[in-house]
């Protein structure tokens, strides 16, 4: 599956530091340089069901690990990003059956929007754009492993197309007992929370015939008008949970860097799909679980089961410059649950407007260097001039802001301080540069 069209990022001098990322499994604060086993910075960022995009609670989320990839390259690291799309779902199938669209019609519409949009808003691409359609095989192959090493088993299902017919779960308990993993290692969360999540999210505890009622759903038998694909564990389609852990470890190897997502896949969908590498590996499947917050909206988490979205197409479309939805966005800690109010476009449009009217008041006023601030030539990236000392701070200011656990609201405070002050024209270009580099915005 493609993905989008990559932004240019503009060369900065010097280099900054990956990050430091808050890690949900410890509660602590890690850091993200690769190992020497792993020269690679990888990610694994979960995608979107196409039924619905993009929301602002979606932009924030990539947006965050957007960020994350930016401050990564601009450490001189090399970066390996993968995301899926869950191209076969149940919300993806209800809502198809509910407009009357074929599913797969509708899927193919909804990620064109979701391209469309997060090439709109800068936000690098994937290097790996894998829809679960696209690994049925490798996900079923992994189920017939699990099955092989005892720590999957079926349940009986009346309702399947077949009349053998089978569901597949995850076994808890014989993992526990296998693998490095246990219940809850990955979220931090107990099982009474978890169990109460569990049945919003996804799960089925009631579901009669499992071991235990949070084992998850590996393989899903095929029902009478749903999809389903041959393979070796049945003619069916994968559970939610695997599928990530198949394309994660396919694309990015046994062990990634970062899983990431929305603070709503802490559990359980990031609990089981690591659990499922793990049982498949024998290691644990990320170093650092990092989750965005959520975003509400009249009051409400934005969701699309509440129908309360603010979608980043409707706001295209009415006028709004993309870079101001992005300035909105990264005014908040990525980590924290926060309100989109009507007129946060608008304020962050102001805010964007001021610091291009500060550069073209101090190109006006003919500060030293003046002329074509935002085409202005640097020396050279490794040797900026002296008349660029001013941006260099600036510069190694933000970096050091998001070096701090992706801190994009004190970045751009740093750049609210700096616009407030006359500077050059080559300052003003290295400054501008900075900003599209790292935080993606284009004066």
């Amino acid at each position: 599956m493609r993905s989008w069209t990559r932004p240019d990022i503009p060369p900065l001098p010097g280099r900054g530091r990956a990050p430091r990322l808050h890690d949900d499994s410890s509660g602590r604060f890690l850091d993200t340089t690769p190992s020497g086993d792993t020269p690679d910075a990888t990610l694994y960022v979960c995608g979107i069901t196409p039924y619905d995009a993009t929301h602002i609670g979606h932009a924030a989320t990539y947006l965050a690990f957007d960020t994350l990839v930016r401050t990564w390259l601009d450490a001189g690291l090399t970066v390996s990003y993968t995301q899926n799309v869950t191209d076969v779902d149940d919300p993806l199938l209800e809502r198809a059956t509910a407009t009357g669209v074929d599913w797969r019609e509708l899927a193919a519409g909804q990620i064109e929007l979701f391209r469309t949009d997060m090439a709109a808003l800068r936000v690098t691409p994937p290097d790996a754009y894998l829809g679960v359609t696209e690994t049925i095989d490798e996900i079923a192959a992994a189920v017939d492993e699990l099955r092989r090493r005892g720590i999957a088993y079926t349940v009986p299902t009346p309702d399947a197309a077949e009349e053998a017919g089978e569901d597949w779960y995850f076994d808890i308990a014989a993992a526990e007992a296998a693998t490095p993993w246990v219940l809850g290692s990955e979220s931090g969360l107990d099982r009474p929370v978890m169990s109460e999540l569990f049945a919003q999210r996804g799960g089925d505890p009631d579901r009669a015939g499992k071991r235990d009622p949070l084992d998850p759903l590996l393989w899903r038998a095929e029902r009478a008008g749903e999809p389903a694909w041959d393979s070796v564990v049945g003619r069916g389609r994968p559970g939610w949970h695997i599928e990530c852990s198949v394309i994660a470890r396919e694309t990015l190897g046994d062990r990634i860097g970062v899983q990431g997502g929305g603070g709503d896949l802490v559990f359980p969908h990031h609990e089981f799909s690591a659990a499922h590498a793990t049982a498949l590996t024998g290691e644990r499947f990320a170093d650092v679980n990092a989750h965005g917050g959520l975003v509400a909206f009249d009051g409400e988490k934005m969701s699309k089961s509440l129908g309360n979205l603010v979608l980043v197409s409707q706001l295209r479309a009415a006028g709004v410059e993309p870079a101001a939805v992005r300035l909105a966005i990264l005014a908040h800690p990525y980590r924290d649950d926060w309100e989109w109010h009507r007129g946060d476009e608008a304020r962050a449009a102001e805010r964007l407007a001021g610091w291009r009217a500060a550069v073209e008041r101090d190109a006006a006023a003919g500060v030293s260097g003046a002329g074509d601030a935002l085409g202005a030539e640097l020396p050279g990236a490794d040797v900026p001039g002296a008349d660029v000392d001013d941006a260099l701070t600036l510069l190694e200011g933000v970096r050091s802001r998001l070096h701090d656990d992706l801190d994009t609201p004190g970045a751009l405070d740093a750049f609210d301080d700096w616009f407030a002050e006359p500077h050059s024209a080559a300052s003003h270009a290295l400054a501008a540069d900075a900003l599209d580099a790292l935080l993606g915005i284009r004066l």
